[in-house]
């Protein structure tokens, strides 16, 4: 007899989990209960008249060979130009087989990233640099400053514990409050104080005092105006129509395998005896299985198995904080921002994917530039710009209970003072508001130790996912716990320390210097 499995949320961890666990056995009767009408979860692409947002930018990048492989088994790489590039003739190095992205839809893109950080009226480099570019924006008496603060908080170590001591031990006092302690404090809602180091442990690599002497060094020796865009570019993925996209065919695929999925099912409760769940109950059906893989929130698992499940246990999880946000998709006939890169754009936009706003004095976090991330994202992409604002908030706090339109005001607004648009360029808006974005690293995150451990206990109960996990995940982290997930259903290993490592090991983190 097939093993019943039932799997919570249909976002990256579980259509991963579910398509891994067909692909490798035929011995299992696999279940995806979701709790929207679409997949995808935060990976998600929303589809407004002919244009597609990305909620929260995806780029597709791993240095995980089984995501690459999978990546690729979904969505082959292009091998001829895509519509910019090509017009553009701009040229990329690309695989001698593969699909054309002008006839075929089916397709990963090979993309090059280029973010900024937009402070003072001026474009830095992000990650921040030690470049000649960075030192002109700051002027010489704030490079000054910040090299000897630099330098002392190589001699002097904090002791790491916040958010803010790790950055001050990495960048020192000044660069970390240029760069960070504002950006941090809109995108959590609290001070760095407040927030575990953790959080930067995972996400950010540290470099050594000798490695970035070195590179300040060279660029100030060797730097010539022809090769300052070198440090900006690296090269990603993405589908031809959004990460939405490659969702959408990963659940045809898991389909064709003989999964099943029951959209608009959210799970309320989960049913428990001694050491296993035996049931979840979703809009009032009761749905038995053998074995169980969650990516809903911690938060709501743990509400969801009830009274009996010990106080303390029950105190932790529900004290864990999110951060929800707000996109505004902005359609406007162009920018003010020029671009003195030598890339070529439509119109000579700037090519940024995503541009952080540092300016502490307006509440947007974040710009994307859909144009940039794929042609094929904006209806027209040589006559208009397709932008994406990010607000992070609060569920139910004042910004996010604003009416849409209010919210569109105020961003359109923003962008005005910042000198970005001017207001007869807007043509049309839309409005997504994302719940649990955004898994914190504050209050009883301290102990959520304590509560995987516990967790652990149900012994047929595997954990996956950003939400899963209460974890700062990227994509491709996500994918991995539930590819941990399923060995470890295969191979019937009972120890489930392998899923809760993914993305807390050095090779996962991304470089910042």
């Amino acid at each position: 007899m097939k093993k019943k499995v039932v799997i919570i949320g249909a976002g990256p961890a579980g259509l991963t989990a579910g398509y891994q666990l067909l692909k490798a056995r035929k011995d299992y009767d696999v279940l995806i209960l979701e709790e929207s009408k679409e997949v995808g979860g935060l990976s998600k692409t929303v589809k407004y008249k002919g244009n597609r947002m990305d909620i929260g930018g995806h780029r597709f990048f791993s240095k995980n060979k089984d995501i690459q492989k999978l990546w690729q088994e979904i969505l082959p790489l292009q091998a001829k130009p895509s519509y910019d590039d090509k017009v553009l003739k701009r040229e990329k190095i690309l695989p001698k087989k593969g699909p054309n992205p002008e006839k075929e839809d089916r397709v990963m893109l090979k993309r090059n990233r280029i973010s900024r950080i937009y402070y003072l009226n001026k474009f830095f480099d992000y990650p921040i640099t030690l470049s000649l570019k960075t030192f002109k924006n700051l002027g010489l008496k704030n490079t000054f400053l910040s090299g000897i603060s630099y330098l002392k908080s190589m001699v002097f170590k904090k002791e790491e514990t916040s958010l803010e001591n790790f950055y001050i031990n990495r960048f020192g006092s000044r660069l970390y409050r240029t760069f960070f302690e504002g950006y941090t404090q809109k995108l959590w809602g609290r001070h760095p104080s407040q927030i575990s180091a953790a959080w930067g442990a995972q996400r950010v690599k540290g470099v050594s005092i000798l490695e970035v002497l070195k590179d300040a060094f060279q660029k100030l020796l060797h730097i010539k105006e022809d090769k300052k865009e070198t440090s900006l570019i690296e090269e990603f993925w993405y589908p031809k129509y959004g990460p939405g996209q490659l969702w959408e065919e990963v659940l045809k695929e898991y389909q064709k395998l003989g999964g099943q999925i029951k959209k608009n099912k959210k799970v309320t409760e989960i049913k428990w005896q001694e050491n296993k769940i035996i049931a979840v109950k979703c809009a009032g059906e009761e749905i038995k299985g053998d074995i169980f893989i969650s990516s809903m929130p911690l938060k709501d698992l743990v509400a969801g198995m009830g009274k009996d499940v010990p106080k303390n246990m029950q105190n932790i999880a529900k004290g864990l904080p999110y951060r929800d946000f707000i996109t505004v998709g902005l359609l406007v006939k162009k920018l003010n921002l020029k671009n003195e890169t030598k890339i070529k754009t439509f119109n000579n936009l700037v090519p940024d994917c995503w541009i952080y706003v540092q300016d502490k004095n307006v509440k947007l976090g974040r710009i994307q530039i859909f144009n940039n991330w794929s042609p094929y994202m904006t209806k027209n992409p040589q006559e208009t710009v397709w932008l994406g604002l990010e607000y992070f908030c609060n569920e139910n706090d004042d910004f996010w209970n604003r009416q849409d339109k209010d919210i569109c005001h105020y961003a359109i607004e923003e962008l005005i003072a910042m000198g970005i648009i001017n207001k007869n360029d807007l043509i049309d808006y839309h409005i997504e508001k994302i719940k649990k974005a955004y898994p914190a690293y504050f209050d009883t995150y301290a102990q959520i130790d304590e509560l995987k451990n516990y967790l652990d206990t149900f012994e047929n109960l595997y954990c996956v996912g950003r939400n899963g996990q209460h974890r700062y995940n990227n994509m491709d982290h996500s994918m991995l716990t539930s590819i941990e997930a399923v060995d470890n259903i295969i191979n019937n290993v009972k120890d489930k320390t392998n899923i809760w490592l993914v993305n807390t090991e050095e090779e996962y983190h991304e470089k910042i210097c």
